[in-house]
């Protein structure tokens, strides 16, 4: 190995990611920080090395691989204690309108304002201004009708913050779906599915 501490650059790495680093981007990295170029093998190998590390008992954290790259997590042990902190800030948790404007968002992307306003019958200016402040939605692009207008879809930070690896993981409707409840739109109950996927 030509550095000692690689294992513990390839840590800082993990560390400071927001959302999570891919193996290919600890590489290029690492390459051009110590000027070489080093074998991918070997950086997985670390990698696994800093998982098993930070399965034992002694750590609160444990990496994981998410959005087809690695993160530090908390462990569900420790979860009453951060539900408790985030019970303290409640002024960060989405509002329902923000959920459902965002559950829309999830299952339909690339989408339209217009669409999720039809969808959900109000005003979605609000919500997605805020969704973007959060850095949960991003815009795609534009789409080919009149006016060209804007396409929304869902960012990494998404992906990490209701912990998924692929947008393919999202709960499937129809799992949540109470017919005798659900009257128009779906939107609130893919609000309730997103929710429950925070939250597990």
């Amino acid at each position: 190995m030509k550095n000692k501490h690689l294992k513990q650059h390839i840590e800082a790495l993990i560390f400071i990611a927001n959302p999570s680093i891919t193996l290919l981007e600890i590489m290029e990295c690492l390459n051009e920080k110590f000027n070489t170029t080093f074998d991918e093998r070997t950086i997985a190998d670390l990698v696994d090395q800093l998982m098993d590390h930070y399965a034992g008992e002694d750590s609160s954290f444990e990496i994981l691989e998410m959005n087809g790259g690695f993160r530090f997590m908390t462990k569900p042990a420790y979860e009453d204690t951060l539900t408790t902190y985030l019970k303290q800030v409640q002024n960060n948790k989405l509002s329902r309108t923000a959920m459902e404007t965002l559950s829309i968002i999830a299952y339909k992307q690339p989408v339209t304002k217009a669409v999720i306003e039809q969808i959900r019958g109000v005003n979605c200016d609000y919500s997605i201004q805020k969704l973007l402040e959060k850095d949960l939605v991003t815009i795609m692009g534009r789409g080919e009708t009149i006016g060209k207008p804007l396409l929304y879809g869902t960012s990494d930070k998404f992906m990490d913050y209701f912990g998924l690896n692929s947008i393919k993981d999202l709960p499937v409707l129809k799992d949540f779906e109470d017919k005798k409840q659900v009257i128009g739109d779906k939107s609130a109950v893919a609000g309730e599915a997103l929710k429950n996927t925070s939250e597990n």
